[in-house]
């Protein structure tokens, strides 16, 4: 005689849902000292998704405003881009919330 199988439900009866990372965004600050050009091209070195019409329209963003939004991602990533701007010699900053 074969035993019965029981199956476990989670206790609410719903299974949950992994929570999202909070969004960053990854700003881009206007310096004085940069080519516009130069900036077009560390844009496109640094952040991997985007592309050179995003990146010529942050660049002049920022020219124009003194600031412009270059991507909002995860914490982790918004860090790690954000490093590499201000490595390659551009001003950056990161600040919670997404878009």
């Amino acid at each position: 005689m074969d035993a019965p199988t029981t199956t476990q439900q989670p206790a609410s009866g719903v299974e949950r849902s992994q929570k999202r990372p909070p969004i960053y965004k990854v700003l881009l600050h206007n310096d004085n000292y940069n080519k516009r050009e130069y900036v077009v091209k560390v844009l496109l070195k640094v952040v991997e998704q985007i592309t050179v019409d995003d990146a010529v329209t942050c660049m002049q963003e920022a020219h124009e405003t003194g600031v412009a939004l270059v991507v909002a991602c995860p914490q982790d990533n918004a860090e790690r881009y954000c490093e590499g701007l201000r490595l390659n010699g551009l001003t950056s900053t990161i600040e919670p919330g997404g878009c």
